[in-house]
């Protein structure tokens, strides 16, 4: 069993794979990717054609990677690295290897798209030691002040397997969970769309503890609580409470919280390799090409300014004063971003979209990792025979502490603390060091006989994501009313029925998905625009691999009443 509280349909190995292709856009990414006819064409008079691709993180680069491969030329636009918030750090003065996860660090198998690419240059993945994992050797859940070891579920009280209970009876009852994840396991589009279109105008407007609340299944309070700190899968969902009950929902349906995989090189890589990589099939340019090599020198700086300008291009200013027009560009940075590092003109996008821009509600996250010179942790205690110290899950300031090695032999990687909203702003006045003496003396409290400070062999590193002057937030979440503003944003790749004037910019990247937070979204996203620009340059899809755009109108996401 993979979490404290587990989804309420069990599954085998023997089952298709679920993918997080829905419920709102049931289109098959995999299957569009995986097609040997390619995703598609521009005509000849368009090859080598210059498209602006804003942000360089997943979404970018893949962008980018893909409109290269049709023969266009993409002039990425990044203002720090190569990754976004696929942020691979070292430690200074420590072995090379030892490396932490300052955002992404684990994708559930129903990343479907994203594997594609995780496969495509040649990334190995391995079991995350989430709580109660397979993989994770023990876990303690400590609240109150006191603690449980536990190495499966039925090594926990009672009152666990009773949250357990709660949770599965909750979504069944108010989200027919076994139906929906049934028909996403088997790609039954009719049937997710006709429970999907009820649910979204049933639960719009309700909260995630308000869903809770309603449900019979969770009439205690304790209940509700623990189930707020233990949470599932990853660990407590509390700080998600406020949020839209549909937000959740899309995550337990997919499974996107479950049996989860980090990537053994680091997320980084993911995007740097494609940076870096020739596709083996490509257009118009000349074998061996890469982004890298259409970039001599390093991709464009920040982007500073975009406005609209005559002939309806779009033109871009840069850091260094470079000013360029296109006649299509791709933007994939945060959101927020177009209200104030960048000015823009009011006539960016049509008046609807603004709003929806303007009421992106971003959740803040908090991690910090220390070396150590082995996972000491494994060692047996001499009295309890148990592990010396375990995956921790706690109501206290750190809330979530993951243990990372590589082997009993060689230096090991402690995520004291990894925390969402309010637990990750009680942290932002801190300096890291600050930081990880609170750590350190919440967690001795847990482990008053393990010294860790011990075993620390280099400097910490620390990330709030909030604090981040181009992401200011980690990764969106919707709060209730938010579905109309989110399919705004998602569907603005199909433009055709705007005004020319407001056509040829696409938003993409997982703030612009309905999975916000999962690298899965920034992919979907990303081929969404890739459509979008190869549609708007007269451009189309291969009739045996249709696109996105091209089965739009089949699979369009619910559309709710705007009076």
């Amino acid at each position: 069993m993979t979490s404290t509280v587990p989804t309420a349909v069990q599954h085998t190995d023997a089952q298709p794979p679920i993918t997080m292709f829905g419920p709102d856009f049931p289109y098959a990414y995999d299957d569009f990717l995986a097609h040997p006819a390619g995703l598609g064409q521009v005509p000849a008079t368009e090859h080598g054609t210059e498209v602006a691709v804003i942000g360089g993180g997943l979404s970018g680069v893949i962008a980018a990677y893909e409109l290269m491969k049709m023969g266009l030329k993409p002039v990425l636009y990044e203002a720090d690295q190569i990754g976004g918030r696929l942020r691979t750090v070292g430690f200074e003065g420590c072995d090379s290897a030892l490396s932490a996860e300052m955002g992404a660090m684990r994708f559930p198998p129903s990343s479907t798209a994203l594997q594609h690419y995780v496969d495509l240059v040649g990334l190995t993945t391995r079991p995350f030691p989430n709580p109660l994992a397979p993989g994770t050797p023990s876990t303690v859940v400590d609240l109150k002040g006191e603690s449980h070891y536990a190495e499966t579920i039925a090594d926990l009280p009672q009152v666990y397997r009773d949250v357990m209970d709660a949770w599965n009876a909750c979504l069944e009852e108010g989200a027919d969970f076994a139906a929906m994840n049934r028909a996403m396991r088997e790609r039954d589009v009719p049937k997710i769309r006709e429970i999907w279109a009820r649910l979204v105008e049933q639960l719009d407007n309700q909260t995630f503890y308000g869903f809770l609340c309603a449900s019979e299944a969770f009439r205690s309070f304790r209940h509700r609580e623990i189930f707020g700190q233990v949470g599932f899968g990853t660990g407590g969902w509390d700080t998600d409470f406020p949020n839209s009950i549909l937000e959740i929902l899309r995550v337990v349906y997919s499974e996107a919280d479950d049996h989860h995989r980090g990537i053994v090189e680091g997320s980084q890589q993911l995007p740097l390799r494609l940076w870096e990589r020739a596709p083996e099939k490509i257009v118009h340019w000349p074998q061996g090409t890469s982004l890298a090599s259409l970039h001599e020198g390093g991709h464009r700086p920040a982007v500073t300014r975009l406005n609209r300008t005559a002939g309806n291009g779009i033109t871009v200013t840069d850091a260094s004063g470079d000013i360029r027009t296109y006649r299509a560009a791709i933007f994939t940075a945060q959101s927020w971003m177009l209200l104030s590092k960048i000015a823009c003109d009011d006539g960016l996008f049509p008046i609807d979209h603004w709003t929806a821009i303007e009421r992106t509600h971003y959740m803040e996250s908090s991690k910090l990792f220390v070396p150590v010179d082995r996972p000491f942790w494994l060692d047996k205690d001499e009295v309890t025979g148990r592990d010396t110290m375990s995956m921790t899950l706690t109501d206290r300031m750190t809330r979530g502490t993951y243990l990372l090695d590589d082997g009993p032999d060689r230096p090991a990687v402690i995520c004291l603390s990894y925390t969402w909203c309010d637990d990750s702003l009680k942290w932002l006045p801190l300096s890291a060091n600050e930081r990880m003496e609170v750590m350190l003396n919440s967690l001795g409290e847990i482990y008053p006989n393990v010294d860790i400070r011990s075993h620390i062999i280099g400097n910490p590193v620390t990330v709030s994501w909030e604090n981040e002057p181009y992401f200011m937030g980690a990764f969106k979440a919707n709060l209730p009313g938010h579905y109309r503003y989110q399919r705004r944003l998602f569907t603005h790749f199909m433009q055709d029925r705007l005004p020319a004037d407001k056509r040829g910019i696409f938003l993409a990247g997982d703030d612009i998905s309905w999975t916000a937070g999962w690298a899965e979204g920034a992919v979907q996203t990303a081929l969404n625009a890739v459509w979008g620009v190869m549609h708007h340059l007269g451009g189309e899809s291969d009739a045996a691999n249709p696109g996105p755009g091209d089965v739009y109108d089949d699979i369009a996401p619910v559309e709710l009443p705007e009076d």
